[in-house]
Order: structure tokens, then C-alpha cells, then sequence
């Protein structure tokens, strides 16, 4: 199958880090998720100019949450690349949002956790208007809520959400930055 059937290349190759989040080794990403090693990844949380907050329904194709809510933008962090490198290419590549790194706002780090896949998680801002190009074999749809509306819907249907978008809007760094009370 291609990655455009399965939504996301099995061989792919991340880092493994250990619980400092410094590189250990790197592994492909089907042994990283069979075996639970932590690894890193990025989540960026888009609010528009009309401040609404981008949600993402991750495509059904997905191993992690298929067809489930999720931030505006999240994914790994290949082998040797940065956190910032990872978010401005997983923009690229899901949304279709080409900006700059100047344009994210690093809002939370987060340590691993098995809520997020054993997943060092730094999460980002993006502010703005934008066009966007969904790739379908990542992304399902988009859909648009204030932070208010987003925290109410996750908290009555949680069944709806990935559980890595559940535990960071729990972090004060993220609520904070969505302007969700502490």
C-alpha cells in the first residue's frame, strides 16, 4: 500500500529520546509504536483572524485516532530534525500552509506521556488567515470552534476527540494561549 492508502509510511524514521528527551538511537516508526519508545512530536493550534480554532479530523486511514479530532496540525518529528522544522513541514504537508517559522508561537513543551503516545509534545500557535489544501490521506476535514466551544464539546462527547488534543488542553501553556480560563 502507499502512504496516500494508509496515511502515514510505516518506514518513516524518528528518533528515539530518552525520558530528558535526548537522542538515543532512531528507529522506524512501526517499531517506535510497536514497542513504545519515546519519540517526539508536534502539535499547532491555528486560530483565524475571527479567533476560531481550526480542529482537524484526522483521516480514517490513520493508525493513531483515525476519523477523531485533533489539533489544528500535529505530527512527528523525523530523524535529526528540529521541533520548529517539524511544525512548519507538517503545516505544509496536511494543511497546505506554507509560513515561515517566525509565524509559530511556541506555546507549551510537554513531557512524554502515554495520553500522547509516549510523545515529547511542543505545541504551537499559528495566528492569522490562510489558505488551505487538505491532504487527504492525513486529514478528513477541518472544522472551525472558539476554544470555549472546543473545551465544551470535548468535555461532553470525549469519544469524538484524539487523546493527545484532550490532555494538552489540559496544560496552562495551552490554555493560555487559547485564552481558556486556568
Amino acid at each position: 500500500m502507499s502512504q496516500r492508502e494508509v496515511g502515514q509510511s510505516p518506514d518513516e524514521i524518528f528518533d528515539v529520546v530518552n525520558e530528558s528527551d535526548v537522542v538515543i538511537g532512531r528507529e522506524f516508526r512501526r517499531e517506535i509504536h510497536r514497542r513504545g519508545l519515546i519519540h517526539r512530536a508536534i502539535h499547532i493550534f491555528w486560530l483565524r483572524g475571527d479567533g476560531r480554532l481550526c480542529l482537524q479530523r484526522r483521516s480514517y486511514a490513520k493508525d493513531n485516532c483515525p476519523g477523531l479530532l485533533s489539533s489544528s496540525c500535529a505530527g512527528h518529528v523525523d530523524s535529526g530534525e528540529t521541533y520548529l522544522g517539524a511544525a512548519v513541514r507538517e503545516l505544509r504537508e496536511e494543511l497546505g500552509v506554507d509560513v515561515s517559522p517566525t509565524a509559530l508561537l511556541e506555546v507549551d513543551y510537554a513531557p512524554w506521556h502515554a495520553e500522547l503516545g509516549n510523545e515529547f509534545v511542543r505545541s504551537y500557535v499559528l495566528c492569522g488567515d490562510h489558505a488551505t489544501t487538505l491532504a487527504a490521506f492525513e486529514v478528513d476535514s477541518i472544522l472551525w470552534r472558539t476554544p470555549d466551544e472546543t473545551e465544551t464539546w470535548a468535555g461532553s462527547a470525549p469519544e469524538l476527540f484524539a487523546t493527545p488534543l484532550a490532555h494538552l488542553l489540559r496544560r496552562s501553556g495551552v490554555r493560555r494561549a487559547l485564552g481558556l480560563s486556568a
